[in-house]
């Protein structure tokens, strides 16, 4: 057992337009999609224009063993039907006048606004609550999940450029941030692929005290206190306060610290993915790594039986009163009557982590180096805080913006203060403080800007991600939906579309297909050559 799983990640940007405050987030969001879809088509012609397909989605299904009543369902739930803007929208957002010229239509047919794209990375691109969600490919391993997470920045950041070079067209920001600070608060989600044999029970009694806990390690920092953020102080996470219950459906409302959809985009009977809502969004590449890392540990030592066996009095207050201490003396109480701080919870999860590996001889690199890390960060922490400024993004941001308050002599309610913290997440590297700061040496990269330019146009050559990919490069003018479990195909001359399903993750691979794409055949030999 070790960090080896198939997982991926979500990102819904914070989006603005400065100069038309009162925009429709929709519209901005579907501005970035087609402007980045002018970017492929410019290249890869059709490409630009393949759409999801939702046939195979379930997101009302509850891993209890339910599903909830489509007429009960919250709006947001619906994730299983094209988001539209309808013509409202595109009046009060200034219709065309706003998207300017990345209106995008298939030869013959009349301009439409993509609010989906699937990338020749495997990544889906799209509109998601009001916010631009980048939803990465599917990897193996948490190092190159954040390569795949990285790349995402690099393909909103390519967006934003092409915005600001068209003329009449408000500029539009983007930032890899969790709330703003007006109540809203939008995801950075993880996907887990785990054994549907594994009781969800004994999932989430594992996982509870680890994701309460996880934030001191991974999170991002906050300016202020509650939803509206309006109670002065820095928090360790920005997405602390949204949390309301423990395990729920829901991911905007009510949200619960587990998530229980079941939409396994796999094959139902073998596996269940583990869709996480907790996490903050991380521009530092260390902290993503240690978010996927360790949850990645955690999730092998609960199929294993060997997690430690901990529980939180109150998990949601718990999540709360970790994160509004910065200090991380806080303690919180557990159902035996015991209180320990959230250091003091993740070293027994670290303890078991290594004595796990330890007994079933994980030492492959991947694990061992996330072991380490865990270890170092904790001991870091425990020492001095500000001493994991260089891998940890909220200790980053503290440290940054304590050293500002000091100097100028003001505390966290200046505004100058909050306009730092939205500053740190500007995915702009000449305006965003965290690219700033990693410019000059301060942060921990893993990866150079050539790796993830070279990632945001490349899949994963390990998971069905690389089929999907390479098959959008190679026959772009041929696929005409695609999902995360099946690819679809106008093959000329046949009666119906062509489906190809993908439902394990782990084929479709360079290993398996490569040999054949190479061979760049007409689309029908190639069909009947997957077929046969």
């Amino acid at each position: 057992m070790s960090v080896h799983r198939v997982m991926g990640l979500e990102t819904e940007y914070g989006v603005l337009a400065p100069t038309m405050p009162g925009a429709n987030a929709t519209m901005l969001s579907a501005q970035v999609i087609n402007s980045y879809a002018a970017l492929v088509r410019a290249g890869h012609g059709a490409i630009a224009g393949t759409h999801w397909d939702y046939t195979d989605e379930t997101p009302l299904n509850d891993a209890r063993g339910f599903t909830v009543e489509r007429a009960a369902a919250d709006p947001s739930q619906l994730t299983d039907v094209e988001p539209e803007l309808d013509a409202e929208a595109v009046a009060l957002s200034g219709g065309d006048a706003v998207l300017g010229d990345t209106l995008y239509s298939r030869e013959g047919t009349e301009p439409e606004v993509l609010m989906n794209m699937v990338l020749g990375n495997g990544a889906r691109l799209y509109v998601d609550h009001a916010h631009p969600e980048y939803s990465s490919p599917e990897t193996t391993n948490p190092f190159d999940a954040v390569l795949w997470d990285q790349a995402g920045d690099h393909v909103a950041l390519a967006a934003m450029r092409r915005i600001a070079t068209l003329a009449g067209v408000p500029d539009v920001h983007l930032y890899k941030n969790n709330t703003d600070n007006k109540s809203v608060s939008y995801g950075a989600h993880e996907n887990y692929l785990m054994p549907r044999s594994v009781p969800f029970e004994k999932i989430a009694a594992g996982l509870i005290p680890f994701f309460v806990t996880r934030q001191i390690i991974c999170a991002s920092g906050r300016v202020g206190r509650g939803m509206l953020g309006s109670h002065p102080g820095f928090q360790v996470s920005a997405r602390a306060d949204f949390f309301e219950a423990q395990i729920g459906l829901e991911t905007t409302i009510r949200r619960p610290i587990i998530n229980t959809r079941d939409e396994p985009h796999a094959h139902w009977e073998k596996y269940r993915r583990l869709h996480v809502i907790i996490g903050d969004a991380n521009l530092g590449q260390v902290s993503t790594l240690l978010r996927t890392g360790t949850t990645a540990l955690v999730l092998s030592m609960i199929e294993a039986g060997t997690a430690p066996a901990l529980e939180l009095r109150d998990p949601v207050a718990a999540l709360q009163a970790i994160s509004h201490d910065p200090t991380l003396r806080a303690t919180v109480e557990l159902v035996d009557g015991r209180r320990l701080t959230a250091l003091e919870i993740q070293e027994i999860y670290a303890e078991a982590a290594a004595d796990h590996c330890g007994a079933t001889d994980a030492t492959d690199e991947a694990t061992v180096e996330i072991q380490r890390r865990w270890e170092e960060t904790l001991a870091q922490l425990g020492t001095d805080v500000f001493s994991a400024a260089a891998t940890v993004d909220w200790v980053a941001k503290y440290k940054l913006m304590s050293s500002y308050a000091q100097r100028h002599q003001v505390d966290f309610t200046d505004t100058r203060i909050a306009a730092m913290d939205l500053q740190w997440a500007d995915i702009r590297p000449e305006k965003g403080l965290y690219h700033r700061l990693a410019e000059r040496g301060m942060m921990e990269t893993l990866y150079s800007g050539a790796q993830i330019a070279h990632a945001a146009a490349n899949p994963p050559e390990d998971t069905r991600a690389y089929f999907r990919g390479r098959v959008l490069n190679q026959y772009p003018e041929h696929v005409v939906a695609a999902s995360w479990d099946s690819v679809s195909f106008a093959v000329p001359g046949a009666r119906r579309l062509e489906r190809i399903s993908t439902l394990e993750p782990l084929r479709g691979t360079k290993a398996l297909v490569g040999e054949l794409l190479d061979r760049d055949l007409e689309i029908g030999e190639f069909i009947a050559s997957l077929r046969s």
